[in-house]
């Protein structure tokens, strides 16, 4: 039997790609470098993403039909190689070229308000004049496209050195990406945990962030795949642990801090953040009520010697702009604002001092 290249063609025109409708020929996926050596067939499958989830039944596909419409003694299964048309993504470690600075935003339970303060730290940031990015990677619980107003915002990509990226959305001169603008955010996101890695790897390595002094990441409450994902995946600065001063909350804040500063993780806390510090109404804003005790989290950065970054009052105002999708940073005028800047400036000074303190030393030689 003489098998020539015109027969592997016919025979993977029966092969239709799920993503287009196209049989493989017609849309352009054989590359034109069919070779036959005897009765053993070799080529290549092109696909436009090297994620493309047909990719697996594509390739099992074309084996398939070519044992059945050319023969079934022809040496094909595991010699069909794929590639793909876009440019590959960075490796690991090479991430994020033009970020200057990456901080994770962690707390060891939920409900201390991490998300808010997330929030507004970015805005914060952006207001003192840094370029700033905010990712939300609490998969299954987003809520930055709430807290910013953009929930009907629907991200594109765009095709920027050779790769399809994403282009996240900007709001009060943060640029934002979310799980939450891919998603119903009427259900349940039910992934297991590779799969939430994935998702999170694609949105920190296939989005089009630029030249950024801080990228802000919104971790999930408590430690999990998604964090060791995130700190295998990227060079991170350091990170900020938010807890509410409750002794239940403190607990799970000194666990987030020992997994932070665990050999195998080894990311410096910059700081910790006590949020609902005290209650001030706005009627009498000089009073101040320590209804989840006081200093809590003062307490445990003395004790963790770790630095106190800042303390957030309870305000009504700081729930209302959250749902309203106008960050109470915004308004610097405010208790909560000026508290959130303060935070900013105090953090930016941390994280000069970590940097500084990285950089290699030279030795200059006297003559």
């Amino acid at each position: 039997m003489t098998i020539y290249p015109k027969l592997i063609l016919d025979a993977l025109a029966t092969v239709r790609y799920p993503g287009t409708g196209k049989n493989l020929v017609e849309a352009g996926m054989v590359e034109d470098n069919i070779r036959i050596e005897g009765m053993k067939v070799s080529f290549s499958l092109l696909f436009e993403k090297p994620t493309d989830p047909f990719m697996k039944s594509v390739v099992k596909a074309a084996e398939t039909a070519i044992l059945t419409y050319v023969g079934k003694d022809v040496e094909i299964e595991g010699n069909i190689t794929v590639k793909s048309t876009q440019a590959p993504r960075p490796e690991v470690g090479k991430l994020l070229p033009e970020v200057k600075n990456i901080v994770g935003i962690s707390s060891g339970k939920g409900g201390v308000g991490k998300s808010t303060v997330s929030a507004n730290l970015a805005v914060a940031l952006a207001k003192l004049g840094y370029k700033v990015g905010l990712l939300d990677a609490d998969v299954f619980g987003p809520s930055m496209p709430k807290m910013f107003q953009v929930e009907d915002a629907r991200p594109y990509t765009e095709k920027v050195n050779g790769r399809e990226l994403i282009i996240p959305v900007e709001k009060y001169g943060v640029k934002l990406l979310s799980m939450g603008f891919f998603v119903d955010p009427q259900q349940a996101t039910l992934w297991r945990g590779g799969m939430a890695s994935n998702a999170l790897k694609q949105l920190i390595a296939d989005v089009q962030w630029g030249d950024l002094d801080y990228f802000l990441i919104d971790l999930p409450p408590g430690t999990s795949d998604i964090h060791l994902t995130v700190v295998q995946t990227l060079a991170m600065t350091g990170a900020v642990v938010v807890s509410t001063p409750q002794a239940v909350a403190l607990a799970d804040a000194r666990k987030g801090i020992n997994m932070f500063t665990n050999e195998k993780v080894n990311v410096p806390i910059l700081g910790l953040v006590e949020n609902m510090a005290w209650f001030t109404p706005a009627e009498l804003p000089e009073n101040k009520y320590y209804i989840f005790g006081k200093e809590g989290v003062k307490k445990l950065a003395e004790e963790m010697n770790v630095p106190l970054l800042g303390q957030i009052p309870i305000v009504q105002s700081i729930c209302e702009s959250g749902d309203n999708g106008t960050p109470v940073a915004l308004d610097e005028d405010s208790v909560t604002g000026r508290a959130f800047l303060s935070l900013a400036a105090s953090m930016v000074r941390q994280v000069d001092r970590r940097n500084v303190e990285a950089a290699p030393t030279k030795i200059v030689e006297m003559h």
